[in-house]
């Protein structure tokens, strides 16, 4: 189970500002799931949500959350998320919402700011996950 997951922190290193990790290390016989990125929308009208940072935040990991499902996994087999952002102003609110998510033995974890995202969408992530480790 996800217990296995060893985190990997040094003072060597940065310190994580936010609820990461510096890296995950995972025994090589998980079986990897790579999530595609996923941007705010309604699975039910397949179009995006109205509403704000914190609002396409929630919708993002309430679907990522239903693909881990499927996946038979949850938010702690997640070992490395990546956050695209189209305004780095909006990270605090988006990490307020993803911290509700991930709140134990956190993934690594990379954002960045990009121009533009799919239907103009304001964030978006993805991950991967381990099982079977």
């Amino acid at each position: 189970m996800s217990s296995n997951k060893q985190v990997i922190l040094t003072a060597n290193a940065p310190a994580p500002v936010g609820p990461y990790n510096q890296a995950i290390a995972i025994p090589a016989s998980a079986k990897l799931i790579f999530l595609a990125g996923q941007i705010p929308l309604d699975p039910a009208t397949g179009k995006l949500i109205n509403g704000g940072i914190s609002e396409q935040t929630e919708r993002i990991l309430q679907n990522i959350e239903a693909v881990l499902t499927e996946a038979g996994a949850d938010f702690s087999h997640v070992v490395k998320t990546t956050v695209f952002l189209t305004d780095m102003a909006d990270f605090p609110a988006m990490n307020a919402v993803y911290s509700k998510y991930f709140i134990d033995r956190f993934p690594a974890r990379s954002t960045v700011q990009v121009a533009r995202l799919p239907l103009d969408a304001r964030v978006e992530i993805e991950c991967t996950a381990a099982l079977d480790y």
